[in-house]
């Protein structure tokens, strides 16, 4: 069951990663569900801060599938644009710096809590990938283009850890996921319209 659960997971994180770079609000269900057997897959495997993100996941897509809906319309009566637009901002000194702090400050709690309350088999490995896809989902749901950075990396640190596990098929998925962050990346810079942040 676990196994099913996992090539399932698989399946339809790839298509959220397409949905993702083509910036289509569908990309929130699709993250949702995909979240959702996560949060099985990595309890079975004792991933205890992945499983805690995956449920973060879960309900920041209720949030990201809002804001994108709103900013959707809000740009659509300014610019006479469509959905298939790419609208973006950029991350900014300040909220750079807020971004870092609030990285390190999740990473140590994270770290402290697997340590001394689970049996989780790397505690730094899970605490970071856990503390960056917290803050970097976030700036996708701001639309904040250097999201796609935090997740070109953390997709090949996760990709490393899910290997030591013998999770291989999330392995090649967490390697998808690092090239297409790549491809993201190209595309929103390419093809996106910067925006001012009052505006997203």
């Amino acid at each position: 069951m676990e196994q099913i659960l996992e090539y399932f997971g698989v399946a339809t994180g790839l298509l959220y990663l397409f949905l993702e770079i083509k910036q289509h609000r569908s990309m929130w269900i699709v993250g949702f569900l995909t979240s959702l057997i996560y949060v099985f897959v990595f309890f079975f495997s004792r991933f205890y801060a992945d499983m805690s993100l995956q449920i973060y996941y879960v309900l920041i897509s209720i949030y990201g599938f809002i804001q994108w809906t709103r900013t959707n319309r809000k740009n659509q009566k300014q610019t006479s644009q469509t959905d298939g637009v790419i609208y973006y901002q950029h991350l900014g000194l300040k909220k750079g710096l807020l971004v870092f702090a609030a990285i390190g400050l999740l990473f140590a709690g994270i770290r402290y809590v697997l340590i001394q309350y689970t049996d989780s088999p790397l505690p730094a490995g899970d605490a970071l990938t856990t503390a960056v896809g917290i803050v970097a989902t976030w700036m996708l749901a701001r639309r904040i283009i250097e999201h796609w950075y935090f997740w070109i990396v953390i997709n090949l640190l996760s990709a490393y850890l899910y290997y030591i596990r013998g999770l291989y098929p999330t392995l090649f998925l967490y390697l998808c996921y690092a090239l297409l962050a790549v491809a993201g990346l190209y595309l929103w810079k390419k093809k996106g319209i910067k925006q001012n942040e009052d505006t997203l």
